[in-house]
């Protein structure tokens, strides 16, 4: 289900910056550091923890990986689509219930993670993904799906996940985090 662009905070663009990345990366970490560090997201009744080590620019890991893109993490790049929504993040995770939000499972290398998908009215479709561990749900990356063949993929893997679970079957956040940890070894 689309949800309301006003009914999520404005986006964070480099240019209200006047093209200063610097300024524009720390008014990014300020609101991740208020919505993640100094308040606690959840997911369902789940506080979320994260990765701080190994810092990168003095600035929690977790925040490198849901503002960079890259397949080696030593070579990761900023993402200024992934920055931009920083604001976005904590109200997808938070409200993926209230605002019928498409949540489910996948596994990615033995890991079963939470895939979060913001669809909004405008087209604009971030993801938000979090890692089940047995004890804890670690809050580990987001981006946005700029190309039709990343939203396809991603549309593809709902479905069949949803396939598999029961189209009509209601699942909450809480449900399927227990689900998940029950599973794990």
């Amino acid at each position: 289900m689309a949800v309301a662009r006003e009914k999520l905070p404005k986006l964070i663009y480099l240019e209200d910056y006047k093209g200063n990345y610097q300024l524009f990366i720390d008014a990014v970490y300020a609101v991740f550091e208020h919505d993640f560090i100094m308040h606690k997201a959840t997911f369902g009744s789940h506080q979320l923890k994260m990765k701080y080590h190994p810092a990168f620019q003095e600035r929690a890991y977790t925040f490198y990986h849901m503002t960079h893109e890259g397949d080696i993490e030593t070579d990761r790049t900023p993402d200024l689509r992934r920055c931009e929504r920083m604001p976005w993040a904590r109200p997808t995770i938070e409200n993926a219930e209230a605002y019928g939000i498409r949540f489910w499972e996948q596994e990615r290398n033995g890991k079963h993670r939470i895939c979060i998908w913001l669809d909004t009215d405008d087209g604009d479709n971030y993801f938000v993904i979090l890692d089940v561990r047995k004890t804890f749900v670690l809050l580990w990356t987001a981006f946005y799906a700029g190309f039709s063949h990343q939203l396809k993929k991603k549309v593809k893997e709902y479905q069949a996940w949803r396939d598999s679970v029961g189209k009509d079957k209601v699942i909450t956040p809480d449900m399927l985090v227990k689900d998940i940890m029950d599973r794990l070894p």
